[in-house]
């Protein structure tokens, strides 16, 4: 690796934190612009990286069935041709047939997500967005009604709590739901300590490091790969040069906040793994 030009590449692009861990050993810890180690940072879009792990442990609990379809808890639902086909794991990897759409300040409510129309058939288109996650918080929320948790309550429980990290803030709507594709702020070590325990529990995590035909690069909430990267690289990634890197070959894992949108995935980790 080299965390000196990946370090000084960042720092062209507003960074805020760069932590890089190597073998459960921090080899490099650096703030600048305000960052700092007990200062939280927005993840933005890296918030969608929580739900795949959340949906497979609770399918792993029998609370939840990533290719079922969606109608069968939302009634409504099966009256429509396309939405009828809709499961689980085509809302995680962005493929329900859903337009783009749902992101920043226009996240919409879980009602009127699951109201909206399909523009592609199902399976068939690679939309981003933040749509697709709000309607699986919809349908996660119904699942987890005999529990008496929200999505957010179960992910905090189930995932979060085990891995050792805390949230310092999460976004509220309108109607004081959190939203699950954005939203989330958290401390640079914690989101080290979320990506430690995904690379930790990767076999129970393996789907959500699958892509699709629809678009093969990104999996549950993680993109996959990059050119001149190790193969089994995958990342969650935020508005800004948000970034979480897990190479599980390396076992390596490097955590970037910044606030620059000229900052490039593909050209830091070309410097950070320049001798890889």
């Amino acid at each position: 690796m080299d965390v000196e030009a990946a370090l000084e590449y960042s720092r062209k692009h507003g960074l805020r934190a760069l932590l890089v861990a190597r073998g459960g050993e921090t080899v490099a810890e650096v703030y600048d612009n305000g960052g700092a180690a007990g200062t939280a940072q927005p993840l933005y879009s890296g918030t969608k990286s929580f739900w795949g792990v959340a949906a497979l442990q609770a399918q792993s609990e029998g609370l939840l069935d990533l290719d079922e379809p969606v109608a069968a808890t939302i009634p409504a639902w099966g009256a429509d041709p396309w939405k009828r086909r809709v499961t689980p794991r085509m809302l995680l990897s962005l493929t329900a047939g859903f337009g783009f759409g749902g992101l920043g300040s226009s996240v919409p409510l879980y009602e009127r997500a699951l109201a909206m129309d399909l523009k592609n058939e199902p399976g068939t288109t690679f939309a981003y967005g933040g749509i697709q996650l709000q309607v699986f918080g919809a349908l996660f929320a119904r699942k987890l009604e005999p529990l008496a948790l929200t999505p957010h309550q179960y992910l905090a429980q189930r995932v979060l709590d085990p891995a050792g990290v805390r949230v310092a803030s999460w976004r509220s709507l309108a109607d004081g739901t959190q939203p699950l594709p954005t939203g989330a702020s958290l401390a640079a070590r914690d989101w080290l300590a979320y990506a430690r325990y995904v690379l930790r529990e990767r076999e129970r995590f393996a789907a959500c490091f699958e892509g699709t035909k629809a678009n093969p690069r990104y999996g549950l909430g993680w993109w996959l790969g990059a050119a001149g990267v190790p193969a089994d690289l995958f990342y969650a990634s935020g508005a800004g040069g948000q970034a979480l890197y897990v190479a599980p070959a390396l076992d390596t894992i490097a955590v970037r906040f910044g606030k620059s949108n000229s900052y490039k995935h593909e050209a830091f980790l070309k410097r950070l793994f320049a001798t890889a």
